[in-house]
């Protein structure tokens, strides 16, 4: 699988490669501090109700609910759309009424995998965890 190279505004490097959690996934280019703002997730920007709808039945989901509106990643090819959950994440989102921005919970190794605690998401319970991490909860 190709890996795919880019930058973003705000952090030097991010790399898109195969994962060991599932499909593609999001690395780091070059160390990352802890706490370091490391991006935002982009796409088109839906309403909730449409969010709802294009998530139905789809097994990969690329799709953040803010307050009032949602960001839907699916037609991008690169950034935090692939970012993977894992129920002990390297970083965590803060969402804001416009944006979902991605944070360094700890220090990242350059070449990590970026992951992050998906919390309640568009599969409701059943979807099986991947993450393989000790404390897992098995399910999305």
């Amino acid at each position: 699988m190709e890996r795919i190279i880019y930058s973003s505004p705000i952090y030097d490097k991010l790399v898109v490669g195969p994962s060991r959690i599932t499909g593609r996934g999001l690395f780091a280019g070059t160390a990352v501090a802890a706490r370091a703002k490391i991006g935002e997730f982009e796409g088109e920007v839906i309403t909730i109700r449409e969010a709802r709808r294009r998530a139905k039945g789809r097994r990969v989901v690329a799709i953040i609910e803010l307050d009032r509106k949602a960001i839907d990643a699916t037609a991008t090819g690169r950034g935090f759309r692939y970012i993977n959950h894992s129920c002990a994440p390297n970083t965590f989102t803060r969402l804001t009424q416009d944006r979902a921005e991605f944070y360094a919970l700890r220090r990242i190794r350059a070449g990590e995998e970026l992951t992050v605690d998906y919390g309640l998401s568009h599969h409701d319970g059943q979807l099986p965890c991947q993450c393989s991490a000790a404390q897992c909860r098995g399910w999305l």
